[in-house]
């Protein structure tokens, strides 16, 4: 036998210790500090173990066309109630710009008919959802990779957060501040009322630190609704941004992105979990730490609860 034991092994093993361990009182240790410190240990522990079986350049497992799911079921938002992403989809997204800004040199838009013009990338891949269903696909999009290198990073950037189009709810604010974001028309928008994505799990906290400032695409809050929008946002590491797997697509099978699996764009992680594979994706910012972004946690579902780390 070999004395090198494999990440899924390793993983296994983990997982059952810790599923033994609930057995034995699973209200007690959920509220024990030492125990949500072992669990976020073992988030560390699953980025560690990969990182250290798996070169920064190892390949997600690629298929045939023939393996290709007939339905490939949308996870998340499936249509973004924003009054400013449907116009934007009304209108074919022709006036849609990506934004690349935050720590680097070069900061830059694009429209998505730009952004086709780029070398691009296509890959069948299997995507896994944490709900526990997967599904086959082919994606076509631009190398996350060529952006960044395009935009000159900085010598202090650490993550690239990626702010998206869909508000999943209206945060708590109470100051009254206005973005003052406005459609392409120059009109105010409307932010929707009450929670914004009824599927969604509502956010909870202050909603004044998990304002996205969605760029041109984003709808706006409203006096009257007492609130600021919380749009979806999510965030990786370095290394998973220059993996030559990481694109933002623009193409599934083969057809422009449907709305319901994320147009315009959408980011494609193939070595993550599907809730890190954000959706209708607007802007792109390099950060050096995702400390003051939402609750800290790097990510809309991680500040709920989720592993920022969702390797696989």
């Amino acid at each position: 036998m070999s004395r090198f034991l494999s990440r899924r092994v390793l993983l296994t093993g983990a997982s059952a210790a810790a599923a033994t361990a609930m057995l034995g009182g699973c209200d007690r240790l959920g509220n024990a500090e030492w125990f949500k410190r072992t669990l976020k240990t073992g988030e560390d522990a699953n980025l560690f173990v990969q990182r250290l079986l798996l070169t920064e350049r190892t390949l997600a497992p690629e298929f045939a066309e023939a393996d290709i799911s007939p339905v490939f079921k949308p996870n998340g938002t499936e249509d973004p109630p924003d009054k400013g992403y449907k116009a934007l989809a009304k209108g074919k997204f022709a006036k849609y710009h990506l934004e690349v800004g935050g720590l680097v040199e070069a900061p830059f838009r694009l429209s998505l008919a730009e952004l086709r013009t780029l070398p691009a990338r296509t890959q069948v891949t299997r995507h896994d959802c944490v709900e526990g269903w997967s599904a086959i696909g082919k994606w076509t999009g631009v190398p996350l990779a060529d952006l960044l290198t395009r935009a000159k990073l900085r010598p202090e950037a650490r993550f690239v957060m990626f702010h998206c189009a869909d508000t999943m709810d209206l945060g708590g604010d109470d100051d009254g501040e206005d973005d003052g974001a406005t459609d392409d028309s120059g009109s105010q928008e409307e932010a929707p009322a009450g929670n914004a994505n009824p599927n969604m799990a509502k956010q909870s906290g202050g909603g004044e630190s998990k304002k996205d400032s969605g760029g041109q695409q984003a709808s706006e809050d409203t006096a009257a609704s007492g609130g600021s929008p919380v749009r979806y946002y999510e965030s990786i590491d370095l290394v998973d941004a220059f993996h030559p797997q990481t694109i933002l697509a623009y193409e599934m099978n083969g057809q422009p992105l449907p709305v319901a699996n994320g147009a315009p764009l959408r980011l494609r992680l193939e070595r993550n979990l599907g809730y890190k594979q954000a959706k209708y994706v607007m802007r792109v910012e390099v950060v050096e730490s995702f400390a003051h972004i939402g609750e800290g946690k790097g990510g809309y579902w991680e500040d709920q609860g989720y592993a920022w780390y969702a390797g696989i």
